[in-house]
């Protein structure tokens, strides 16, 4: 393999001449290849010429340092970014094989060698991180669609983002590439903050979640094409700690490190290096470094996208806005950062706004170069293509817990990642797979079947399936979600030759999605319903029991304005607890009560007493002193008068006689009669 007329290098380093010796004969016709008896001496090497090689084939046990330690090396150096490891060993322990993995090894060669294997191997990193930088782009897009896949909180945040604040996937995406650059950079730059690459990787996904908090944000503050007033933007700023919040109540996956510092990234990414930010007033590196990076990555992209309420500046003119200080204070550190890595941030986030055709045509094109390299027959292309798609998938089968498969269809063999055949119970790779005793026991007899029925529904021109299917997996029914991809021959007849895919466990991320439902449908400060999520429960109770009886109290807190203005907005939120919690303890079980908005509250009342003598007892419990505080209320109620009345028409009677209570002077609750209409 050449590059501008010159082999490409590769460093081969094992303290076994003859294994370095069989390694050179397999490569050397091919490649230009330098030897190293050691991990010292390849250290050596590399720290002089390290730009000079394209692969290093690494092996694990020698004498003074070992192959964990020379990736280790790399890894602090940030060299691992740049130069391709293949690890050499006959060891087949699975820890041994992750370690390699977590320490930045792109691949995995045992003894003893198989020349077409290694050959193969070593020409297809070669081939990717010779394009890396060309196709990034493409790259961090499947990537973070294959992450998005088996995150749940990504995902999540996904839709959020699209469906509530009027944003891009894209601006998803922005945020966590100009977030993973600056954090390269900073860790190349100094060693005060002293980041693994796996916290990158984490911080780089947990960035996603930076505004998950606007999901409670009302839309017309939301998606307001003008200037927020202050009173609307006081509002706004409250996204920052529900998200937290939100997170926080994820008791399942508390301890996980993406909620720990998404968690960190929600609440502080507004915080600002000299202390005028929000909403804690944390100043300097009292601010976690995740979310300083991500609050810089969230401000350039807000810069050089189009919002309801301002056009798009130019990568340029954004740079120059934050590094002068017009978008607040910022780590000088992270100035220098994106300074110097502008030229990469710009032209990176420039190609993830090409269309997607342009980006397809990119990809066949490598593909067809790794395909036609050498002349290779028929079935070494299979092979190639096969290899070039496992290695931009396997590491996130083995971190992301993912069951990972590949079909030949012609060859009839299934392969699974090692983490899959680990829970399957099962072997790598299954000859005649439909008639293999452990993994029909797995997935039923009726699985060859239904995979049939899933390539019956795929083309060359639409070459992926998605589909939720139950599997039994460890004597347990679980929901699985079933992601394919088919690649296909070039034959004038098309067949398929293989489909890469995987199986998604959606049980737990059910569960999680509950949990944050939950949380989503709640008011965080009082933990009652918010608008939101009584209009569905309530929508869902008069649809399903419409032969109850119900009534509709609306209630607001009297002069609570001048309680914020003269005892301030903690003691302001003070009284809004002790209403909520005056509220859950006059009422039963089953009657609904919601925080709709600032200082107004809702009750629904599903009963068969008199509702008279209910609401006198809760209007009679809500009132009282809170502190030097004189806590009254003014309520307006509606009751149902005739069978398949909607929620909305006494809602809107309820609020009717409210605003009669209060010009009758607060302090009072008035039941609702058709002669209020006049009073208005």
């Amino acid at each position: 393999m050449q590059q501008d007329g010159k082999k490409e290098k590769i460093l081969i380093v094992d303290d076994s001449e003859m294994n370095r010796s069989i390694l050179a004969d397999m490569l050397g016709e091919e490649f230009s290849v330098t030897e190293a008896e050691d991990g010292e001496v390849a250290l050596s090497i590399l720290a002089e010429r390290a730009h000079e090689f394209s692969l290093v084939l690494l092996d694990i046990v020698m004498p003074k340092k070992d192959g964990f330690e020379v990736l280790g090396e790399m890894n602090r150096t940030r060299l691992i970014e740049e130069l391709p490891v293949i690890m050499v060993s006959a060891e087949t322990a699975s820890a041994q094989i992750e370690r390699a993995y977590e320490l930045g090894a792109t691949d995995f060669i045992m003894r003893p060698f198989d020349a077409s294997i290694v050959h193969r191997r070593v020409l297809n990193t070669i081939f990717l991180y010779t394009k890396q930088r060309k196709l990034i782009n493409i790259i961090e897009s499947q990537i973070n669609e294959k992450e998005q896949n088996n995150s749940m909180m990504v995902d999540i945040l996904s839709h959020l983002v699209e469906f509530r604040n009027g944003e891009s996937g894209l601006h998803i995406l922005h945020v966590r590439t100009i977030t993973d650059f600056l954090l390269r950079k900073l860790v190349r730059k100094t060693d005060r903050y002293p980041l693994t690459e796996a916290d990158i990787r984490v911080i780089s996904m947990a960035s996603a979640l930076h505004d998950i908090g606007k999901i409670s944000i009302d839309d017309k503050i939301l998606n307001k094409p003008g200037k927020l007033t202050d009173e609307e933007y006081a509002v706004m700023k409250t996204h920052s700690m529900i998200g937290a919040n939100m997170l926080e109540g994820l008791t399942a996956h508390r301890e996980n490190p993406l909620v720990k510092h998404a968690y960190e990234i929600c609440r502080w990414h507004h915080e600002r290096w000299d202390g005028r930010g929000y909403p804690d007033g944390l100043r300097g590196d009292e601010i976690p470094i995740s979310a300083q990076v991500v609050s810089i990555a969230d401000v350039y992209d807000a810069l050089t996208s189009v919002r309801v309420y301002k056009p798009p500046f130019s990568p340029e003119k954004a740079k120059e806005m934050i590094l002068e200080g017009q978008c607040g204070a910022f780590n000088p550190l992270l100035l220098e950062c994106l300074s110097e890595e502008f030229d990469s941030i710009r032209d990176v986030l420039f190609a993830q706004n090409a269309n997607e055709a342009a980006s397809r045509r990119e990809v066949r094109t490598f593909a067809d170069a790794v395909l036609h390299s050498k002349g290779a027959s028929a079935s070494d292309r299979t092979l190639r293509l096969l290899d070039y798609e496992r290695m931009k998938y396997n590491f996130f089968a083995e971190l992301t817990e993912e069951i990972q498969f590949e079909y030949n269809v012609a060859e009839n063999i299934l392969k699974l990642s090692t983490w899959g055949a680990k829970k399957f119970g099962v072997a790598t790779e299954i000859v005649d797979p439909a008639h293999d005793p452990k993994l029909m026991a797995q997935l039923g007899e009726n699985w060859y079947a239904n995979l049939s029925k899933y390539l019956s529904k795929i083309s060359p021109a639409s070459p992926d399936f998605r589909h939720e299917s139950q599997l039994r997996i460890g004597g347990e029914l679980r929901w699985y979600d079933v992601i394919m991809r088919a690649t296909w021959t070039d034959d004038a007849v098309p067949a398929i030759e293989s489909v890469i895919g995987k199986l998604v466990d959606i049980h737990d991320t059910h569960i999680a999605l509950s949990e944050l439902r939950e949380k989503s449908i709640r008011d965080p400060l009082t933990g009652l319903l918010n608008r939101e999520g009584a209009a569905e429960e309530l929508a869902e109770r008069f649809h399903d029991f419409p032969d109850r009886r119900y009534a509709v109290a609306v209630f607001d807190i009297d002069n609570f304005k001048h309680a914020n203005d003269e005892y301030g907005h903690l003691f302001g939120d003070k009284v809004l607890r002790e209403v909520s919690e005056r509220l859950l303890h006059s009422t039963r079980v089953h009657d609904l009560c919601a925080r709709i908005g600032g200082d107004e509250f809702l009750i629904v009342f599903d009963y068969d007493a008199d509702i008279r003598l209910i609401i006198a007892r809760v209007f009679k419990a809500l009132c009282g002193m809170v502190g030097t505080f004189d806590l009254t209320v003014s309520m307006g109620v509606a009751e149902m008068t005739k069978k398949g009345q909607k929620y909305e028409e006494l809602f809107g009677k309820a609020d009717i006689a409210l605003y009669v209570s209060k010009n009758a002077g607060k302090a009072s609750y008035r039941f609702y009669d058709p002669s209020m209409e006049n009073e208005q």
